[in-house]
């Protein structure tokens, strides 16, 4: 008899997910638990097992489709069998606290409902929904596209692209010269509005491509031109950036720090790590500094609502990992409560897990606070893009040897650039640059705390 493969739920709070690739194709013999695909979420990448050993029957979801969890996508069964009809896929359960509550600013508080009964959305839907002030009113306008006409992500993205439309400038009635007539005057006109359009000998983009249109080389440079499909993980990193420059002012200061006790300390203690299997990496020490600095500034550790600051007590330290095709921030949760053994454990596992596409959506979440390694490719400091909805980022450099003043003498010490980046709605220029100091003393002073 034919097993089914199911979409899985990837965590508590993820209902849908992104065929990314499949491994096999119909009338491939597969085992059971060997990867058989790729599923994408807006947090993760993870490999699917197959639930079951025989031959690949039928392929019922695309690469690039959009499905709920327990949606069939695939058939595994016995040569030459023919695959029953998949079930009608139901719509998974709503995790507890997806439905949505009453949010402030409607009468009575009441849930928008819109023929539909009662709205359940996605975290990342109801994200989406404040980040971009949907009022309730507007959001019970959205027609759902999901399952009970449930509002999609791509439901809201719709919206907002209508809503963004404005209307074309009105050419000015008064005698006025248009360069003085503030808000209307030539300078705040897109040039090709004025001009018309640049000749240029460059052949502009097409528009992006239907799902499963091949992209074709496009003559006109030396040797042509070529458009390659952006990944799902593209598309996320893409959104999740411009949202945050968006929302968030950002600004950035460059802190230096002497790690000499840290390099000694590492040194000193590398093999008795080694014995216990954990390699004792720098980020290590970097992830406690943060966290010994958040308890000093909780602040930092908050998040900016229009409701007013959000406090976390928590300290889930977020470390970025490069991917081969993008980046993804696995959260080390309640750092404060381990050790630098324990630390330097977690990183080691999160990253390994991160680079194999073994990590759950749940163990993306969560962060209060993003530690970024720039260095380990050579840069000495870079100005991070804040991991909404933190409020802060800390991007670490290379570690060099460099001439510096200690005591009026001239000394050579490993040295290292340290930035923060700071949401300046919710935190100022002295309050970032005391924390930075505050993790700048710890590494200098208190290495292996």
């Amino acid at each position: 008899m034919a097993t089914n493969v199911v979409m899985p739920q990837l965590g508590e709070s993820v209902v849908e997910g992104t065929i990314g690739k499949w491994f096999k194709q119909v009338g491939d013999k597969i085992e059971q638990y060997e990867p058989i695909m790729e599923v994408v979420t807006d947090k993760v990448t993870t490999e699917i097992p197959s639930p079951a050993a025989g031959t690949l029957l039928q392929i019922l979801v695309p690469e690039g489709a959009t499905v709920n969890a327990g949606t069939v996508l695939a058939m595994i069964g016995a040569v030459g069998e023919q695959p029953a009809s998949p079930p009608t896929p139901q719509p998974p359960p709503p995790s507890p606290g997806l439905e949505v509550q009453p949010r402030r600013g409607g009468q009575g508080g009441e849930a928008p409902h819109n023929g539909h009964g009662a709205k359940r959305l996605t975290p990342v839907v109801a994200r989406m929904i404040g980040e971009h002030n949907i009022s309730d009113a507007e959001l019970a306008t959205i027609k759902g596209s999901g399952e009970g006409g449930r509002v999609t992500k791509k439901d809201i993205e719709a919206f907002v692209a209508r809503r963004g439309e404005r209307p074309a400038i009105a050419a000015p009635t008064t005698d006025v010269p248009p360069w003085e007539q503030p808000g209307t005057g030539e300078l705040f006109r897109p040039t090709e509005e004025i001009f018309g359009k640049p000749t240029s000998p460059l052949t502009p983009l097409p528009p992006s491509p239907s799902p499963g249109l091949e992209l074709q080389p496009r003559r006109g440079g030396q040797g042509g031109e070529e458009v390659i499909p952006l990944s799902p993980m593209r598309k996320a990193i893409a959104e999740h950036m411009v949202r945050s420059k968006t929302v968030a002012p950002h600004v950035t200061s460059v802190h230096e720090a002497d790690m000499s006790r840290v390099l000694a300390y590492q040194k000193a203690h590398e093999q008795e790590f080694a014995k216990q299997g954990v390699k004792l990496t720098y980020t290590a020490f970097f992830a406690q500094a943060v966290v010994a600095a958040l308890k000093a500034f909780p602040i930092v550790n908050a998040s900016f609502t229009d409701q007013g600051v959000m406090m976390r007590r928590n300290y889930n330290i977020g470390i970025a990992v490069a991917l081969e095709d993008g980046l993804i921030v696995p959260v080390i949760k309640n750092a404060d409560e381990k050790s630098l053994l324990g630390i330097a454990r977690a990183v080691n596992d999160l990253a390994t897990r991160a680079r194999e596409k073994r990590l759950s959506p749940d163990e993306v979440q969560g962060g209060t606070f993003t530690i970024t390694n720039y260095g380990i490719f050579g840069s000495l400091f870079g100005t991070p893009v804040i991991n909404q909805p933190q409020s802060a980022i800390m991007g670490t450099g290379t570690i060099q040897k460099r001439v510096v003043v200690i005591n009026d003498a001239i000394a050579i010490r490993p040295m290292i650039y340290l930035s923060i980046t700071i949401d300046h709605r919710l935190l100022d220029g002295a309050t970032g640059d005391q924390f930075m100091q505050k993790v700048k003393r710890f590494l200098e002073e208190h290495p292996a705390e």
